[in-house]
């Protein structure tokens, strides 16, 4: 069986953070939380006053998960033991534990798999809860309405400019979301800056699907788009969203090297030598420490006409049916934990874009940038169409039918494009059948 990741966010590998342990530690690892997780049998799982609860992140990023297990002991006495596995191996051990009937009782998870799938705890009641203003665009659910997983946050496509540069070459940008530019707007502002601060690239854009897919929104598309029977196409306008973004790679507004042969944009535009970089959140907390040599900004996302990104779940927060007790529980404790003051402090202590509306999280950045990209962060994913979360739902359907999207084509195809060995349209029909061969019907 196979399974489905949602976009790792930093504390799951992203952007270089991850910490590689070896394979013999990993296995090692293993055994040893399973084992501290409960033997098989019926008796598998914690009971009403101890919970085992499995996360993946970096030390320092699991700030936010201590914070609220030790209050909520103190406030109800349920211990709720953090166990924090390493990224590498995460969805080997979950798989073997559901083998072995020894699941957590709550994870932290950066897939759905068909394993473990039928264990989950339905999460409807925390979902639907009016007063959490949990965004449902972002949930994980089953065709039945089950909710399978709430967001422990999300992750959103943003774009960042050299803001030295650009006051530089004294040109504008727009300050809200409400308010802002289309992407024609913003390449002949940032093409501007360029030739007047004779920088060397007018944008960097990662090389990522996410990236375009978030782009192409914003254009009016739906991408690689399944209609009802699970067969996919692209529509016109992400024929010419597409097609304009191959145009863009001119070696002078972007440069042909990211997606034909993966140069690194971050690196590019943490130079001082780029004007903008269209990449995500994550960046945030790196840039707020690594970017010295010049002032940047997060600034709204383009919209043509559509305000949208792509958003996905930074981690997917599940409960597991060990038994009915713990299952008890664990469902008590997430619905403490969505509460909105409580998941408010969860976000501020570990950093996280809530996938809950109407909160204003006070992050720990002494960076000003930092504290103003989050902010708009904010502001803006509740602006964001519905489009925006339609990859993110689609892969837990996937899942659930046991299929998955093992290799992306998007990357290879579109560098063809870019490199002039295909048309845009060609590298399209490609990638459309690569999507249904992999997870079509």
């Amino acid at each position: 069986m196979t399974s489905v990741g949602v976009r790792r966010s930093r504390r799951l590998g992203r952007g270089g953070i991850r910490r590689l342990v070896p394979l013999a530690a990993v296995a090692t690892a293993g055994a040893l939380l399973l084992s501290a997780c409960g033997g098989s049998g019926s008796d598998s799982g914690g009971n009403s006053k101890s919970l085992t609860f499995w996360i993946s992140t970096v030390p320092g990023q699991d700030a936010g998960w201590k914070k609220m297990v030790a209050q909520y002991k103190k406030e109800t006495g349920v211990d709720v033991k953090l166990v924090n596995i390493p990224y590498d191996g995460y969805a080997p051990k979950l798989r073997n534990a559901a083998q072995a009937n020894s699941l957590p009782d709550v994870a932290t998870v950066p897939a759905l798999d068909p394993i473990w799938s039928n264990k989950l705890i339905d999460l409807s009641d925390i979902a639907n809860n009016k007063s959490n203003k949990i965004n449902a665009n972002f949930l994980a659910k089953d065709s039945s309405g089950k909710v399978l997983a709430i967001p422990s946050d999300v992750t959103a496509s943003g774009m960042f400019i050299n803001k030295t540069l650009f006051e530089k070459a004294g040109v504008a940008v727009p300050t809200s979301p409400q308010d802002t530019w289309t992407w024609t707007d913003f390449i002949k502002a940032a093409d501007e800056v360029r030739e007047k601060t004779k920088a060397k690239y007018s944008l960097t854009f990662d090389q990522s699907p996410s990236r375009l897919r978030a782009m192409v929104y914003e254009m009016g598309g739906k991408y690689v788009h399944a209609d009802s029977s699970g067969k996919f196409s692209v529509d016109a306008a992400t024929k010419k969203a597409v097609d304009y973004f191959v145009g863009l790679n001119d070696d002078k507004t972007m440069p042909k090297s990211v997606w034909t042969s993966g140069a690194d944009p971050s690196a590019m535009f943490q130079s001082g030598d780029v004007v903008a970089y269209w990449s995500g959140v994550w960046q945030v907390p790196a840039f707020a420490e690594s970017i010295k040599k010049f002032e940047w900004a997060s600034v709204p996302t383009p919209a043509q006409p559509v305000q949208a990104s792509d958003v996905n779940s930074g981690g997917m927060t599940v409960g597991f049916n060990n038994n009915a007790d713990a299952a008890t529980a664990a469902t008590k404790f997430l619905t403490w934990l969505y509460e909105p003051a409580h998941y408010q402090a969860l976000c501020e202590a570990s950093g996280f874009l809530p996938v809950e509306s109407g909160l204003n999280p006070k992050y720990p950045f002494k960076s000003e940038a930092a504290q103003a990209a989050f902010k708009l962060y904010n502001e803006s994913i509740p602006l964001y169409d519905p489009i925006s979360g339609y990859f993110n739902s689609a892969q837990t359907n996937w899942v659930l039918k046991g299929k998955s999207l093992t290799e992306d084509p998007t990357k290879t195809e579109l560098g063809k494009a870019i490199n002039g060995q295909q048309s845009a349209d060609k590298a399209l029909e490609n990638i459309v059948a690569g999507y249904n061969q992999q997870v079509g019907g």
